[in-house]
């Protein structure tokens, strides 16, 4: 277990050590991407469940479930406007933000959900599922080629995880499924390296000149997918600002392929672990449904976050306007004065009312669609690959930043 008073990692990552997680944590660290789980419970039970650093300008961390619930849902003192922390502040002010509807506050924000709905609906989903399970599929059959030509270990994040969400989400967008490494670049610069890089990007190599050559090329040749609808889109009759469809398409990518793309791979790392698990999914098949949201409530991988638009004392915590609290859903979801057995995976749990999807008005658009996503990726490798285990525990690495989840996930298979 991480000492909730030191990090051991001082400056091997770049980043400075950690004196301690209640007062100078660091949630870009690699000793919190590895133990995130114990120091929220650690912090939880310290009699002090909220804790804070001078990082990034001030960021505070709650981690008891009604703190983060309130956060969420109190729009007025803790804006949408910027939600991944960085050392500096968003430039483009709410209502809209810069990735809209995720960066919108009231009433704006509302309109601009609206205008995505019918394309993440459940029914809309069912047309997506074949696209999914034939892209798992084809990513398995690669698998399979190259365990029979000798390798013994394959990496599960970067070889299928990783790659399911990109390819859908781009025949979405009618985007080319080759441009993924392009996608995977933006998502690790964004949401990994974010404005803490050591050099800044060229335009030319940045999300925002890809999305706008793309928006310009559509805008010419329309069609029937998500980034035309984007294109033709209007508010009360005016149409959508170039800028409001560039931020809702760079949300669509990051925040529907990243977060996906974790809780894949973060299933997979518990099965891994779990021979018995993965007998009573394959025996079992009517605790599969159960089986999805508990992977989605233990594995959580999303960490949202609120620009404070006023000074407020929350819970005895004077929160300072232009600080950032993060909003861990993760947290929420392990709080055992919500959820009985909170730190156990419980495979058949039957109330299981998680925020893997965050709370309030920006609970997760795109949930039908990772649901989907995440239950079709576990159907078809456990069809396959029933019997697997971890290579070496020591060789998994867990992303850094508010979206956690295997990076690296070397598997051996055992039949």
């Amino acid at each position: 277990m991480t000492d909730l008073h030191e990090s051991p990692t001082a400056h091997e990552h770049g980043r400075p050590p950690v004196a301690n997680w209640l007062t100078d944590f660091d949630h870009q660290h690699p000793d919190y991407a590895a133990a995130a789980p114990e120091i929220w419970e650690q912090v939880r039970t310290s009699g002090c469940p909220i804790a804070h650093s001078d990082r990034y300008g001030g960021t505070w961390l709650p981690t008891r479930h009604e703190d983060i619930a309130a956060i969420s849902k109190d729009p007025e003192h803790f804006s949408s406007q910027g939600v991944v922390v960085t050392e500096f502040r968003p430039d483009i002010p709410a209502p809209m933000g810069y990735a809209p509807p995720i960066t919108s506050d009231p009433p704006f924000h509302q309109i601009a959900r609206s205008i995505l709905l019918k394309f993440f609906s459940p029914k809309a989903m069912e047309s997506w599922e074949p696209v999914a399970r034939e892209t798992c599929r084809s990513l398995i059959a690669d698998i399979k080629q190259r365990l029979a030509a000798g390798e013994s270990i394959v990496d599960a994040a970067q070889s299928y995880s990783q790659h399911i969400p990109v390819m859908v989400m781009a025949d979405m967008l009618d985007l080319p499924r080759a441009d993924g490494d392009e996608f995977r670049r933006f998502i690790h610069n964004i949401m990994e390296q974010g404005a803490f890089g050591d050099e800044e990007i060229p335009y030319e190599e940045t999300m925002d000149f890809y999305l706008d050559t793309k928006i310009a090329e559509r805008r010419q040749n329309l069609g029937d997918d998500l980034m035309s609808y984007l294109c033709q889109a209007d508010i009360e009759g005016m149409p959508l600002l170039d800028e409001h469809v560039r931020g809702t398409i760079a949300l669509l990518i990051i925040a529907g392929i990243d977060t996906t793309w974790s809780a894949i791979g973060a299933s997979m790392w518990h099965l891994a672990q779990h021979p018995d698990d993965r007998t009573r999914w394959i025996e079992d098949p009517d605790v599969q449904p159960f089986a999805i949201e508990e992977f989605l409530r233990f594995y959580a991988p999303v960490t949202m976050a609120r620009l404070i638009a006023k000074d407020i004392e929350f819970e005895g915590c004077p929160m300072k306007a232009g600080e950032w609290s993060l909003l861990p859903f993760p947290a929420a979801n392990r709080d055992p004065e919500v959820f009985e057995q909170a730190d156990e995976f419980v495979m058949d749990r039957q109330r299981n009312r998680h925020t893997a999807f965050g709370l309030g008005i920006h609970r997760c658009i795109g949930s039908n669609l990772a649901r989907m996503e995440l239950r079709v990726a576990l159907e078809e490798w456990m069809a396959v690959f029933p019997d697997f285990e971890l290579a070496d525990p020591d060789t998994v690495t867990w992303s850094t930043g508010q979206v956690r989840g295997p990076r690296q996930l070397p598997l051996r298979f055992l039949t």
